[in-house]
């Protein structure tokens, strides 16, 4: 047996901290929550009221911290059942528990090696600089307690990693299977994704991936290409599939990556196309981005266009994940150990890089980052 998939072998590190977005869990917390989400960008308090809207249709509660809540579960059952003596904390960027609280917590349980495990799977300055720069603020605050500040790395992109695919595989064939049999053979894949500024997806990922789209196009388009021929060989069917866009949220004259989802599935209607499945290949699990922009907004375009769709599900706690986990972290620690290790990837990009470079994601602005290349 390799040492990458031995029991027990976590060392050096001595906990797994979870790292999401957060969410309000009630009507009260809506507004606060979007103020920490947006602070330092001088939005009316009356705008943050409207953006809310989202949130209030759902009684003001984000899916987000309840989906984080089992795949914490997940992973503590999967630790637990392959021998793996690794405690896993949470902390979020936005809500409660807080991320300087949950990594004061750890601290003051005697934790001085963590790894960490950011609820997005792709390279770009929202979904990693930007919870670098967060983890950077709190081991500061940390040290300017006086308290002990440990040291922190975080898992490499696992966008790639079978257990991250295979499950979207299945949540791809599972929605095909609720189209009616007329349009399934014909329905086309429309794989989405957060909508970035074109800017920031041109500089997403090290150097000498920077241009047309960056890592973040690049991954999502070599992700998609691993699903769809999955698909085929499974259905037989050789359909057409697009990667596109959601949830943009930027003022109208900076560029983002489109097309919108709900622009496809005009364009789609438009050419015939008999139906659609929506595959959110750029989400963890589905929180209120899946919920409104998908399951609500782009679901009420189809309906009035008589377009069907299928939303295919999330990867959420599903334990083929939470096992890919355990292997990223018996990779990263057998690595740290001077070792070796088999490094899981699909498709055509192979494995991510376990530090980030300098100029990797580059920063809005210059701010301090943990868990990467000085």
């Amino acid at each position: 047996m390799s040492d990458h998939t031995e029991a027990g072998t976590a060392a050096p590190y001595d906990a797994l901290l979870l790292l999401s977005f957060g969410g309000p869990e009630g009507p009260d917390d809506v507004v606060p929550f979007l103020e920490n989400v947006t602070r330092g960008r001088g939005i009316p308090r009356e705008r943050l009221k409207e953006v809310g809207q989202h949130y209030f249709l759902y009684g003001g509660v984000s899916p987000i911290n309840a989906q984080n809540r089992e795949l914490l579960e997940a992973l503590r059952k999967d630790f637990a059942e392959h021998g793996l003596d690794l405690p896993v904390y949470w902390g979020n960027r936005n809500w409660a528990p807080y991320l300087t609280d949950t990594l004061r917590e750890m601290a003051a349980d005697g934790h001085r090696r963590v790894l960490v495990l950011a609820t997005s799977a792709y390279a770009s300055y929202s979904g990693c600089r930007q919870y670098r720069e967060n983890l950077a603020d709190s081991l500061a605050a940390l040290e300017a307690e006086g308290r002990p500040v440990p040291r922190v790395d975080k898992l490499r992109h696992y966008f790639n990693h079978p257990g991250f695919v295979r499950p979207m595989v299945d949540a791809v064939l599972t929605a095909l299977a609720g189209l009616p049999e007329d349009v399934r053979d014909g329905a086309h894949l429309a794989f989405t994704t957060h909508s970035i500024p074109t800017a920031a997806a041109d500089t997403s990922g090290r150097p000498e991936e920077h241009g047309d789209g960056g890592a973040y196009v690049a991954e999502h388009l070599d992700t998609a290409r691993v699903i769809a021929e999955a698909v085929r060989e499974a259905t037989g069917a050789d359909r057409r599939w697009k990667l596109v866009y959601q949830s943009r949220s930027g003022a109208p004259h900076i560029p983002w990556l489109e097309p919108d989802i709900c622009d496809h599935l005009e364009e789609l209607h438009a050419s015939g196309a008999p139906a659609a499945v929506m595959v959110p290949i750029g989400f963890v699990s589905d929180h209120m981005e899946v919920k409104y922009d998908l399951d609500t907004e782009a679901a009420a375009k189809a309906a009035e266009l008589g377009l069907p769709v299928a939303r295919a599900a999330t990867v959420g706690a599903d334990p083929r994940f939470a096992a890919a986990v355990r292997e990223l972290v018996l990779e990263r620690a057998a690595t740290e150990r001077g070792l070796a290790p088999e490094r899981c990837a699909l498709g055509a990009l192979g494995p991510s890089h376990d530090v980030c470079p300098v100029g990797c994601c580059p920063a809005r602005s210059p701010r301090p980052a943990a868990a990467g290349a000085e």
